[in-house]
């Protein structure tokens, strides 16, 4: 690094007093009324979910049990039923959801009053990122918060932690432009950080400690974050007239998705997740969660009850909580103050990476992060459903391993009896038997098809209601455009699935068996990657499909492992498929169609032009002068 003081604009100081929470001591709070929590739709969610649970396992057990049961089959049996308890629990959150909208259709409605206008800091905490499309967003916001008549007041902070001089030398410039440009009555303000200590924890901790008392209220932005002045807004009213939040947090939809992948997770975002998101907002009331980024937090609130220690790791030194925003949720919960989720709130964005691979590179970082909240389910005070988000970010990645391992056994059970390769029938003592009894085709064709069936209850819902109002429909490009790409969606998400469930198993093995995971900026520009690249990071995945396809081929494997081992040996033809640029030009059902591409909000348009200018601005900074 340059020896040159790192850039900085910055007003002057307002300290605030923010003290690191003891997680082995839980503060006094005092819960206000309306937040005690009301039970009705968490039974109406966690209920149907264990009681389906325990239908299947007692269906399992029946046919486990012929001859008795042995500790294997207890814990075969066990498996299955961890893990499609949250198969269920996902298709009872889509019930909750569709009860709720029509049991309550204006649950995000407010009396319309007098808001009390507050002083808002906008933070963008940023590392190594593409500097013309931080601050062209960061300029689209700006704007749009001024064509408002807003009683609030904003202010925009750039927080970089950039390591690279070049990148920090064009955000420099890039800061000078949008200082110049800004809209009247809108400030902005730059610093770098000489050190990155703590990363993002640690300069949201030094902005709140240096300059968090001039400001009710923050808005936590990621680098690809935009949101609309009207989202924004909604925000800070919301937060004026409920003195008892302490976080509210926004929906954030997908944008600029141009690759196969990045429509993929667009059309799924867009077509379903809102489902998904009003389901949860239902059951969780004000113990929801936080995502890192596009909501409000109350900034004192946050001081007092929400700085994270350092948590001891397994060799005794200290370590970073790196799946910070789950912690922090629910620590301001502790403390009695409501954490909200307002998936209603329209206009409000992020992007997603391009391809499989930078996907899977981005899911590592979270996967040892949400692992790490199983050392935490212990902090004193916790609300149960704060513990609950903890440990849900946990089991979302050790479900692929157990997945696995499931798969694994199907596949060693073969076809019948006689290809069973794990029975342990000794020839010797005619007596003892075979474990287990042979799964008839037609048993396996009917587990199939119930655990496919529950994983797709929340897609086909979404597509339901979506289908069935046609002013929606239209929103798709037409109910036929939809419907094609709601079944090519499904199908390339079955095809990715076995894929993802190896990358998330080699991610909890690198999470348990090496120390840190790289620091990087997440990959969202479209990009081709080399067939050795593909080959390299995907050759687990052709292996097992190797091995699949040749117990196929020798009569031992089921036809019901036919997908599964397709996936795998189509790894990487998959994985370059996902880099590919969706074309303009193809049939309707194969663009993967949605809103936000048929039509952009004006918002992203506004971002992209001021990206694109800015560009060109940087670009002519760095010609010599003739």
């Amino acid at each position: 690094m340059s020896d040159l003081p790192a850039p900085y604009d910055m007003p002057p100081a307002a300290p605030l007093v923010a003290q690191e929470q003891a997680l082995k001591q839980a503060p006094q709070r005092a819960t206000p009324a309306h937040m005690r929590s009301k039970h009705g739709w968490r039974l109406a969610t966690f209920v149907p979910a264990v009681i389906g649970t325990a239908f299947l396992m007692f269906g399992l057990y029946g046919w486990l049990a012929n001859g008795g049961m042995s500790g294997m089959e207890w814990a075969l049996l066990s498996m299955i039923g961890a893990t499609f308890v949250w198969v269920t629990l996902s298709v009872s959150t889509v019930g909750v959801a569709i009860a709720g909208l029509l049991a309550r259709a204006q649950a995000d409605a407010r009396p319309v009053g007098d808001i009390a206008g507050l002083d808002v800091a906008l933070l963008v905490p940023v590392y190594n990122e593409v500097p013309q499309n931080v601050f062209g967003n960061a300029a689209a916001m700006l704007q749009d918060l001024s064509n408002r008549n807003s009683p609030h007041i904003y202010t925009l902070f750039v927080l970089s932690d950039t390591r690279d001089e070049d990148i920090a030398a064009q955000e420099w410039a890039a800061y000078q432009d949008l200082r110049a440009n800004a809209p009247d009555r809108f400030t902005v303000h730059y610093r770098r950080r000489a050190m990155n200590t703590d990363k993002k924890v640690g300069n949201i901790a030094e902005w709140t400690r240096g300059w968090g008392a001039a400001y009710e209220g923050m808005v936590v932005l990621d680098a690809d974050s935009l949101m609309s002045g009207r989202a924004i807004d909604r925000l800070a009213s919301e937060l004026s007239s409920d003195p008892h939040a302490g976080l509210i947090q926004t929906f954030p939809m997908l944008i600029g998705a141009q690759t196969v992948f990045a429509r993929l997770q667009q059309f799924s975002n867009i077509a379903y997740g809102w489902l998904l998101a009003e389901g949860l907002a239902t059951w969780a009331r004000s113990e929801g969660n936080y995502w890192g980024h596009n909501a409000i937090i109350r900034t004192r609130a946050f001081a007092a009850s929400a700085m994270l220690p350092h948590m001891r790791g397994a060799n005794g030194r200290k370590e970073l909580i790196l799946s910070h925003d789950f912690v922090e949720a629910g620590l301001l919960r502790r403390a009695g103050w409501g954490v909200r989720f307002l998936p209603r709130v329209t206009g409000s964005f992020e992007e997603t990476p391009a391809t499989l691979i930078d996907y899977v590179i981005r899911d590592r970082r979270w996967c040892r992060g949400n692992l790490q909240h199983l050392r935490l389910l212990g902090t004193k005070g916790l609300h149960p459903v704060s513990r609950f988000h903890l440990f849900h970010g946990a089991v979302a990645y050790l479900l692929s391993p157990a997945w696995f391992f499931l798969l694994v056994i199907w596949a060693l059970l073969g076809k019948d009896s006689e290809t069973n390769v794990i029975r342990y029938f000794n020839e010797a003592n005619p007596l003892f038997p075979d474990w287990p009894p042979a799964m008839s085709h037609i048993d396996s064709a009917v587990f199939l098809v119930i655990m496919y069936a529950m994983l797709l209850t929340p897609k086909i819902a979404g597509a339901g209601i979506i289908a069935a109002t046609p002013r929606a429909a239209r929103l798709f490009g037409g109910p036929r455009a939809f419907l094609g790409s709601f079944l090519l969606e499904v199908a390339l998400s079955i095809a990715y699935a076995p894929i993802m469930m190896i990358q998330q198993s080699k991610a909890v093995w690198r999470a348990l068996s090496t120390k840190q995971e790289a620091w990087a900026p997440q990959a969202r520009d479209a990009r081709q990657h080399s067939w050795s690249t593909l080959l390299r990071f995907h050759w687990v995945e052709m292996v097992l499909g190797a091995l699949l396809l040749s117990g196929f081929i020798a009569g031992l494997i089921s036809v019901w492992l036919a997908p599964i081992m397709i996936s795998l040996l189509m790894a990487v033809p998959l994985s370059a498929l996902s880099g590919m640029k969706v074309p303009e030009n193809a049939p309707a059902p194969l663009r993967l169609d949605s809103p936000f591409t048929l039509r952009e909000p004006a918002i992203v348009r506004r971002a992209q032009r001021e990206r694109e200018r800015l560009e060109i601005t940087l670009a002519a900074r760095d010609i010599p002068a003739e």
